[in-house]
């Protein structure tokens, strides 16, 4: 079976002739929606980091009309973790604690800092025990060796709360790791960044989201048409490939002529409406819905997850007095000039930033934006030449009538 999905993912990555025809019909429903409705410009929102990765990689912004603005969302969950909890772990780490963490949270920086000390990198060179790790079982391992006082930073969206659910619920957690649980629910965000692109009406409006994919596996379409009917704009569950982000982006625009808002499952090989139920049993019966911080954004309403009170013997939050956020006194945690909340909210793109490849860079970075692999400023920092050179090379090829 997995040869045979090999097979199918190489004919979708490598069938020219597709695209040419995907590309073309995207053109043609364009064409129809700007005659019909007078509309010149409107964006498609991409809710998931590696679709944006996928888009600026392959330079598809440069093969679809330039009236159809392709922006990112808040798709992803190392951006949107808020400054304060990036400090408590720092002082935990100072404190003696071991804390486990996955790579792209490593160079995270807070806003306020610790001592000095603005990141778990930092904190590691002043001789803190930060440990990276892959997922949450490498963290239990490491943890049962030594017996120390250890934290695992579960930070993540659905894809990932199942995997903390089920090692709780299995009793694999040794009793000297506590979980701090950031993780973070989709649907929420998507709602809300829908409801600011339509504050400012002579902005160009999203009429239509890529879904993510990966997180969609465990929630199912489902979780995407309250969007659809509240909205009314189309949503496609997208899958990885190239084509398959034309695709739901063709599709996007079949509906908007047609006059349609529905959820399409284009991902259909990894994809149902109802997602993984199993997943999502194990998900509720550990986790707790909670109001939630996302950091440059504010507090969401049901947008997070917390341990459940009964498996309170696994919460850092208690365990070591980690305060929680409240709306009474967040306060907005990005860096001066720093417009990484714009941009997770599709109001700006990267370039459009003061300190994009400036002062901030992947290999120093200081917004949130450019840390994670998933992160739209460090995907336009890596790719974003790419595509500018795929964009000269098509404007060259029409000049010379190639």
């Amino acid at each position: 079976m997995s040869s045979l999905l090999e097979d199918m993912e190489n004919l979708l990555r490598k069938n020219k002739e597709l695209v040419r025809v995907v590309v073309r019909k995207i053109n043609e429903y364009w064409y129809l929606y700007s005659r019909k409705t007078g509309i010149s410009r409107l964006k498609i929102m991409d809710f998931c980091g590696t679709h944006e990765w996928t888009i600026t990689h392959y330079g598809i912004r440069s093969l679809i009309p330039q009236g159809i603005e392709l922006v990112a969302g808040p798709g992803c969950p190392v951006c949107v973790t808020p400054s304060h909890y990036v400090e408590e772990l720092i002082k935990l780490a100072l404190d003696g604690i071991v804390v486990y963490t996955y790579g792209d949270v490593y160079k995270l920086r807070s806003h306020k800092g610790v001592n000095n000390i603005y990141s778990l990198s930092e904190a590691r060179a002043v001789g803190g025990d930060i440990r990276l790790v892959s997922d949450i079982l490498v963290a239990i391992n490491d943890a049962r060796k030594h017996n120390k006082p250890s934290v695992f930073a579960g930070i993540g969206f659905e894809t990932i709360a199942p995997g903390y659910a089920q090692a709780i619920l299995r009793a694999t957690i040794p009793s000297n790791m506590k979980i701090l649980s950031l993780v973070k629910l989709t649907p929420p965000a998507m709602f809300y960044t829908l409801e600011v692109s339509r504050e400012k009406p002579t902005e160009p409006p999203i009429m239509g989201v890529i879904a993510p994919g990966h997180v969609s596996t465990i929630t199912g379409a489902k979780a995407w048409e309250p969007v659809a009917e509240n909205y009314e704009i189309p949503v496609v569950v997208s899958g990885f490939e190239p084509v398959d982000v034309l695709v739901s982006i063709m599709e996007i625009l079949r509906q908007l002529v047609k006059g349609e808002s529905r959820v399409v499952i284009e991902y259909v090989r990894a994809v149902s409406y109802h997602g993984d139920l199993t997943a999502q049993s194990l998900m509720w019966r550990v986790f707790n819905m909670v109001d939630d911080a996302w950091r440059g954004i504010g507090f969401l309403p049901k947008s997070g997850l917390r341990l459940r009170e009964e498996y309170s013997e696994y919460d850092a939050f208690k365990e070591y007095g980690v305060r929680e956020l409240n709306p009474a006194d967040w306060k907005y945690d990005m860096p001066m000039g720093c417009r990484c909340a714009e941009v997770v909210l599709g109001k700006a793109y990267p370039s459009q930033c003061p300190l994009f490849l400036k002062a901030c860079t992947p290999q120093k970075p200081i917004g949130p934006c450019m840390v994670s692999i998933e992160g739209t400023c460090a995907i336009w920092a890596k790719y974003g030449s790419r595509e500018l050179l795929l964009k000269l090379s098509s404007e060259l090829k029409s000049e010379l009538g190639a």
